[in-house]
């Protein structure tokens, strides 16, 4: 019988410490299986229960927004893909067209103006659009023209820029005031009414560009401003030794040099025959000026003039009164303007029409005789006789 005592929980005898080996832990006993239980299929163990987290109600619901976002951010993203190509694809215009959008429409009446115009045939496109490039506030009224086959996209641009028509008004040079307004109030693109009609040569013929429906006297402010302006540059750059002083009397002077030529080439001598003679003391003798002091500015007489009338007194007929009549018989141009203010150095004191648009000159009237009757010959159908070349001076 082993008197050494019992090992102590620690591995340790009680009377010297030493180590004790710990046996192995008994390992049952595989038996073998037979061959029914070895067709059995073994035990799985059960799977393990989802966290109490990922079922709450929070999640859930978090992963079911998360979920729509994702499907509306790629339904927007597809809707926004074909809304650009359509947005963008030619149109059904076949020619260019002009449409009036007026004033106070919203987006909606601004297409169905475009669809009933054949313009475009996807309002909602064009209004999607326009809220997309948030330009609702931006489609301004005014008269359009759209191209063939413009876009929506082409359309919409258009609008936001204000490309409104851009239509003419042509004043030619020579006009009365009253002629000017006369033609104003024809045009029907124009409106409202002129109340008075302005004052003689005051009016610059030229261009001007208006939008539809631009008010009348809108245009003759525009004619005055640019008198103004090209009167005053005029007159800082003209001769010294002009014997009139005054631009008004320079604007008188090229009304009669614009009335009496048409020919551009011709403008400073005609200037210069007028100046010569009012430097001289002779009368001016201009038919158009007794023209205007017989119709008093509304046109020509349609007729020629009578003896009875150039020797008719009125306060603009040149033959009668000494110098410059008192105002501009007409609206002058540029030209004339600028004739008057540097006009040839000539000693030419006549002039004539010469039978093909033009004038002959003289510089005393001996030879201007000789000019009035070649266009005497002229008028009456004869041939004149050949006449020797001039000599160049």
């Amino acid at each position: 019988m082993n008197s050494n005592p019992p090992p102590n929980g620690n591995g340790r005898t009680p009377s010297n410490g030493g180590p004790v080996p710990v046996p192995p832990p008994p390992v049952a006993n595989k038996l073998p299986r037979s061959p029914r239980a070895a067709l059995e299929p073994e035990r799985v163990p059960p799977p393990l229960r989802r966290s109490k987290r990922v079922r709450h109600p929070m999640v859930i619901v978090g992963n079911a927004i998360f979920t729509f976002l994702v499907i509306t951010a790629v339904a927007i993203g597809g809707a926004l893909f074909i809304g650009k190509q359509r947005f963008e694809a030619p149109g059904p215009l076949t020619e260019d067209t002009i449409v009036n959008i007026t004033r106070g429409l919203n987006t909606k009446e601004i297409a169905d103006v475009l669809v009933r115009e054949g313009v475009i045939d996807q309002p909602w496109v064009f209004v999607g659009g326009v809220l997309v490039l948030k330009s609702r506030g931006d489609l301004k009224s005014g008269e359009y023209q759209f191209p063939k086959n413009a876009s929506l996209a082409d359309v919409v641009e258009i609008m936001i820029e204000n490309k409104v028509v851009q239509h003419a008004f042509t004043v030619a040079e020579g006009l009365t005031s009253e002629q000017i307004v006369a033609r104003l109030l024809e045009n029907p693109s124009l409106s409202g009414q002129i109340k008075d009609i302005p004052r003689e040569g005051t009016l610059l013929p030229e261009t001007y560009r208006f939008t539809l429906g631009m008010p009348r006297d809108q245009i003759v402010q525009r004619m005055q401003q640019a008198h103004k302006r090209v009167i005053q540059e005029v007159w800082e750059h003209r001769m010294q030794d002009l014997p009139y002083k005054t631009p008004e009397q320079l604007v008188t002077m090229a009304s009669i040099v614009e009335k009496e030529t048409g020919k551009a080439e011709e403008r400073t001598r005609v200037a210069a025959v007028f100046i010569n003679r009012l430097k001289t003391k002779m009368r001016l003798q201009s038919d158009p000026t007794i023209i205007y002091g017989l119709t008093g500015g509304k046109g020509a007489l349609g007729r020629p003039i009578l003896r009875s009338e150039i020797d008719q007194a009125t306060p603009y007929n040149t033959y009668v009164i000494d110098g410059l009549p008192p105002g501009p018989i007409a609206n002058p141009g540029r030209a004339s303007l600028e004739a008057a203010a540097n006009p040839a150095r000539t000693k030419e004191l006549y002039f004539v029409a010469d039978g093909t648009g033009g004038h002959a000159f003289a510089d005393t009237y001996a030879e201007h005789q000789k000019n009035v009757a070649k266009l005497r010959v002229i008028e009456r159908g004869d041939t004149p006789e050949p006449t020797p070349p001039a000599k160049k001076r």
